[in-house]
């Protein structure tokens, strides 16, 4: 008798450790991001409701390291964004303009999970937004991150570390990057070269803001960029 109360009070426990457990995300990823913008050292949008300039122009080349949308496992997965976040993203949540394109090696069933996963990170409503495939490639040597889309033709970035004052590179801390819950800082580049010639969209820029971060994102409420709260 004494052996089946221990047994029954064994299962109450499990089952009340069951309940206490919050429930696996319906999606997760943790991703790094290579990123570029035509505002100067360092990107305002961070601190502020609105670019540099009346306009933001970026390029973010993206690999999720791990993740997962429900069965479907995200690692591996390579897109990238380019597009204008324009002047309303921080005061009605307008963004003006993106591609995004997804490398050939990116699985469709990655492609569907990733695209509204993408979507909710940047909590933006976009006045134009196409998506397309494009092989992507990122490269470093010492200092320098390089990458390119569709072999330079659609995109391209050419960044250098910025040394910092001991020569071992700068990391800003402690700075919400969109609706990722966490990110590990930003490791501040400056740009080489910057430029798009896209979906009927073309810029360049040079010696602008640019940055390497991981981010990890997941389904729920996410941080934020101070300027959209």
């Amino acid at each position: 008798m004494r052996g089946w109360k221990q047994i029954s009070l064994l299962t109450l426990c499990v089952l009340i450790l069951l309940a206490s457990t919050p429930g696996k995300p319906a999606w997760q990823m943790k991703a790094d991001y290579v990123e570029a913008c035509s505002c100067h050292l360092f990107c305002p949008c961070y601190f502020n409701k609105h670019a540099e300039h009346p306009h933001c122009e970026f390029n973010m080349a993206v690999k999720v390291r791990e993740g997962h949308s429900g069965e479907t496992n995200l690692a591996g997965a390579k897109y990238w964004l380019t597009g204008d976040l324009g002047d309303e993203w921080g005061t009605n949540k307008k963004g003006a303009w993106v591609v995004v394109s997804f490398d050939p090696s990116t699985k469709k069933e990655q492609r569907d999970a990733l695209a509204p996963m993408i979507l909710k990170t940047y909590g933006l409503e976009w006045g134009e937004l196409n998506v397309q495939e494009a092989p992507i490639e990122v490269s470093r040597t010492g200092d320098v991150v390089s990458a390119m889309l569709g072999g330079g033709k659609m995109a391209t970035m050419k960044l250098q570390r910025e040394p910092g004052a001991d020569g071992k590179g700068v990391v800003l801390k402690n700075v919400k990057y969109f609706g990722a819950q966490n990110n590990d800082g930003f490791e501040m580049y400056r740009s080489l070269e910057h430029s798009a010639n896209v979906q009927g969209h073309e810029f360049s820029y040079s010696d602008r803001n640019a940055f390497l971060i991981s981010i990890d994102t997941h389904e729920g409420e996410g941080g934020g960029m101070s300027g959209t709260q």
